[in-house]
């Protein structure tokens, strides 16, 4: 059986104390190190077609034809789960004055992948710079270890010296707690049916999950509205090769394109399963491109009725698509995302801010209502409203939005641990927004944990439960409570369990006090 292959897994883990990748390295010398020089030692492009990649003369590998900030040099490691691992690379680029990267690992268990950002930093125009990061390897299958952009979505770039090795000093990895007995599905309490007549209970879902049946299938028993994770969000929406073709006759038209989300859509579509979108506007993973002339990096930025122009094309060519193709399916949309500055309380500095100006969440949500099927919800969404500082600044950008009356709804990110924020801060802010008239939703739900142990576990479950009590205090206003994941092991915070189901599907208490809060 898998989960008892990957407890063997572990175990070797365990006994090599720091896990290492295949093969053997002698004393002192680095598990991996990749300097090109017999060709691209197995390294590939991630990308849907276009990108490639070529080894250099001078020992370094270089990815061109980019579309998208996730197209990036991969290769695939045989890192052992529980196993830590420091790494390090060097980067460079020629095309901007200076671009972020990120180290980052794409993991995956039984066919469904999840991602973990390892390591940061920027390089300057035609200057190396190294990334230095650490990652314990969490129980999948698969990991792959890639170099990718923060924002420069079709910025080409080289890299080198690519090294993973086992840190000195850190300490052993602790094996997993034993996996629970595997509780059959139709012997669960359905989430969807507890919460009948109160509010929605869903989940975020990447693509790559879909094509998993039985987890499909297991999903549709529970939930009843579901949130693509990344699938719709800009820079898996906009074409950028076509509008390119197309700012050649007309700066403010766009192009669009839905390969990444078509797969769950269509099974929201064929099961009657409702959808909530995510995301239309946004400062990150949205393509610098969308913000300069002709769609080209480095180029200068367009200007404020240009942009204003691309905005409202971008968010009509969605609203239109989906109501020609998915009637009905989409019930609400999280029209701007996370635009307040978390230490300042004001509008974050971000591209829409500066070329557009302050009033761009008015317009994108002008935009979303007069284009919106009729019915549709339309939430700003955002994270950290436990913190007094940053509530302020939420609660006067929903007034000036509630003053125009395109908006209807706020949902709260609850990406929390144990102990920050406090259970109390968490309800002062649900209850303060509340007194808005909004609607309401917790639209990014987890909690992590320090560890995987008993008591971590109960600990989770009792925030789990009273952040539920706090939504059914509140059920005549929440449209919905989503869950950011099925199983630990497909979190964007894996190393951290932060939800309902181990990664073996199995439910933890967590499930439980959301099934029967009242009772913890």
């Amino acid at each position: 059986m898998v989960w008892m292959r990957r407890i063997m897994v572990f175990m070797l883990a365990c006994m090599l104390a720091l896990g290492g990748v295949s093969g053997s390295a002698e004393a002192n010398e680095p598990l991996y190190h990749s300097d090109f020089s017999s060709g691209t030692d197995g390294w590939y492009a991630r990308s849907a077609g276009a990108a490639k990649v070529s080894v250099l003369p001078e020992g370094a590998l270089r990815i061109q034809g980019r579309t998208a900030s996730w197209n990036s040099p991969g290769r695939d490691f045989d890192l052992i789960p529980g196993g830590r691992y420091a790494l390090s690379v060097q980067v460079r680029q020629d095309g901007a004055d200076s671009a972020g990267f990120m180290i980052s690992v794409a993991h995956s268990v039984d066919g469904a992948e999840s991602y973990e950002n390892l390591a940061r930093g920027a390089a300057k125009r035609g200057e190396w710079t190294e990334l230095r990061g650490e990652y314990v390897a969490g129980d999948f299958d698969r990991f792959v270890l890639y170099v990718e952009t923060t924002d420069a979505s079709d910025l080409d770039f080289d890299i080198r010296n690519f090294v993973l090795d086992a840190p000195d000093g850190l300490p052993e990895p602790k094996p997993t707690a034993e996996p629970m007995v595997i509780e059959a599905a139709e012997d669960l309490p359905s989430l969807k049916e507890v919460y009948a007549g109160k509010f929605d209970i869903g989940i975020c879902v990447g693509r790559q999950l879909v094509s998993v049946g039985d987890a499909m299938a297991f999903i549709e028993s529970q939930f009843n509205i579901l949130t693509p994770e990344n699938e719709l969000k800009p820079d898996s929406v906009l074409d950028l090769g076509e509008s390119r073709l197309l700012a050649e006759q007309d700066e403010t038209a766009v192009a669009v394109h839905f390969d990444a989300a078509e797969p769950l859509l269509s099974f929201a579509k064929e099961h009657g399963v409702k959808v909530h979108g995510h995301v239309l506007v946004w400062h990150s993973q949205t393509p610098d491109a969308f913000f300069r002339e002709g769609y080209k990096s480095g180029a200068p930025m367009v200007s404020r009725e240009v942009m204003l122009g691309r905005m409202e094309n971008y968010i009509r060519l969605i609203m239109e698509y989906m109501e020609e193709n998915y009637p009905g399916v989409i019930v609400s949309w999280d029209v701007v995302n996370e635009a307040v500055d978390d230490s300042t309380g004001k509008l974050r500095a971000s591209p829409w801010l500066s070329v557009v100006g302050e009033d761009y969440l008015l317009r994108a949500f002008e935009f979303a209502r007069k284009y919106a099927p009729e019915g549709t919800l339309l939430y700003y969404n955002d994270y950290n409203t436990a913190y007094y500082g940053k509530q302020n600044g939420i609660v006067k950008l929903l007034e000036e939005l509630m003053a125009e009356g395109n908006i209807d709804g706020y949902g709260f990110q609850m990406h929390h641990g144990l102990t920050q924020p406090s259970l109390a801060q968490i309800t002062a802010s649900v209850d303060r927004i509340a007194l808005l008239g909004l609607r309401l939703r917790i639209s990014e739900l987890d909690v992590t944990v320090g560890n995987n142990s008993e008591d971590s576990f109960i600990r989770q479950a009792q925030l789990y439960a009273e952040i539920m009590k706090l939504a059914l205090a509140h059920a005549d206003q929440f449209e919905a409570v989503q869950i950011w994941g099925l199983t630990d092991s497909m979190s964007w915070r894996a190393s951290q369990y932060p939800l309902l189901f181990d990664g073996h599907r199995n439910p933890k208490p967590a499930f439980w006090a959301v099934a029967e809060p009242e009772k913890y």
